[in-house]
């Protein structure tokens, strides 16, 4: 198939506004992790205006639109949902209303990750226009409850759906740059226990707060030594939260619990990093309990998915079939050539090439620094440069890549 990429990139200048439009419209829907019901709905409207084949919404409630029915099934995936506000008085326009001017659109989940969105559909109106269909199937997903627990959307998809694609481009934020992995990522718990006494007599009983202020410590020092990666970079733990048991404000604390963020570079297991924390000196001393947070919060369908707070790193080597599809689309759309780098946050790969072993690759309009931000906003020009490269990629994979 011979490609005209200035028709390309021209029809995704000419739905430029209509992206932007369809963006904020989803922006306009909260949608945090378990409340995507009503964006989602809008998401499937949007693919079958734009002719999609075929669009369904699965047990979970991810929504899932289909392109064409050839051999090579190639997927696309955004999340819906979004974290909160925050702060209002940090949000310089309404979160939800947001704001738009000729360079940027600003609002909840604008870079993470709607935009992602806005642009796989109208990519997907590209590839229908422009007669782009192949040899291959092409499946855009918007995922739920991605903010909540990366990749237990994916998790659902492929193990209870039975849908496995060849690879999955991920479109969460990456600058329009290439990016090829990450660092994974678990929910740790560290409880130590203790004796209650009243407040005037502390040595009477044992405060478990005093105890884990030991632990506190070395896991401090633990961060870091944590392992190295060239391309992923260290490894690292922070604490997150902390929480106590005690009769009164005038008691001895008996019992202390705190939550760990740890972030795991490549060859770094999840059974190793409860190792490193277990064998502490304070911990053995204490004889206080390591383990892993579970996640059982219900899809906004009701639907529960249960799995532990787990989320392995991955990397996709440069010289892969997947990663090279990319950088010659990029390069045949934009005459130059690509940065290829990696992502500093989490994303549903974590399931799709972490846990199940499908190749995964990165490509998506905003920016990582964006994410999770007051006055959160997107690129149009990046929305614009996204949709041409997705409506290109199934067709220059199956046509240098595949028998």
């Amino acid at each position: 198939m011979q490609i005209d990429f200035k028709q390309v990139i021209g029809r995704a200048e000419e739905y430029g506004p209509a992206m932007a439009k369809f963006l904020r419209e989803m922006v306009a829907i909260p949608s945090e992790s378990g409340r995507e019901g009503e964006v989602i709905q809008r998401i499937k409207k949007e693919m079958e205006q734009v002719g999609f084949d075929r669009v369904e919404i699965d047990p979970m409630g991810n929504v899932l639109g289909y392109i064409g029915s050839g051999r090579h099934l190639v997927a696309m995936d955004a999340h819906v949902d979004t974290v909160g506000v925050g702060n209002p008085d940090n949000w310089e326009h309404d979160p939800f209303r947001g704001y738009e001017d000729e360079e940027v659109i600003v609002g909840r989940g604008t870079s993470d990750q709607e935009g992602g969105m806005a642009s796989m559909v109208y990519a997907g109106r590209i590839i229908k226009d422009l007669g782009l269909e192949a040899d291959y199937t092409l499946l855009v997903t918007g995922t739920v409850q991605e903010e909540d627990c990366d990749g237990l959307c994916w998790q659902y998809i492929i193990e209870e759906s039975r849908i496995r694609p060849e690879f999955v481009v991920c479109t969460e934020p990456t600058c329009c740059r290439i990016h090829r992995g990450q660092r994974g990522r678990m929910e740790i718990k560290v409880t130590v226990g203790g004796v209650s006494a009243h407040g005037s007599a502390p040595e009477r009983g044992d405060n478990a707060i005093f105890k884990m202020a030991r632990i506190l410590g070395e896991l401090q020092e633990l961060h870091g030594r944590l392992k190295d990666d060239p391309f992923l970079g260290k490894g690292s733990l922070t604490v997150t939260e902390i929480f106590f048991t005690s009769p009164s404000r005038c008691a001895v604390a008996d019992s202390c619990t705190v939550s760990v963020d740890r972030r795991l570079t490549r060859g770094e297991t999840w059974q190793g990093a409860l190792e490193e924390i277990r064998r502490l000196p304070a911990v053995k001393k204490f004889g206080a309990e390591i383990s892993m947070y579970d996640y059982d919060r219900p899809s906004y369908t009701g639907l529960v998915y249960p799995t532990e707070c787990y989320f392995p790193a991955w990397v996709l080597e440069e010289d892969h079939p997947v990663c090279k599809t990319l950088v010659d689309s990029y390069a045949a759309l934009f005459g130059s050539e690509p940065v290829v780098d990696k992502w500093t946050f989490s994303t549903n790969g974590v399931s799709i090439m972490g846990r199940c072993g499908i190749p995964c690759i990165g490509f998506g309009p905003g920016h990582e620094d964006q994410a999770h931000a007051p006055n959160e906003r997107t690129w149009k020009s990046e929305l614009v440069r996204a949709a041409a490269m997705y409506a290109v990629i199934p067709s220059i994979y199956v046509a240098k890549y595949t028998d």
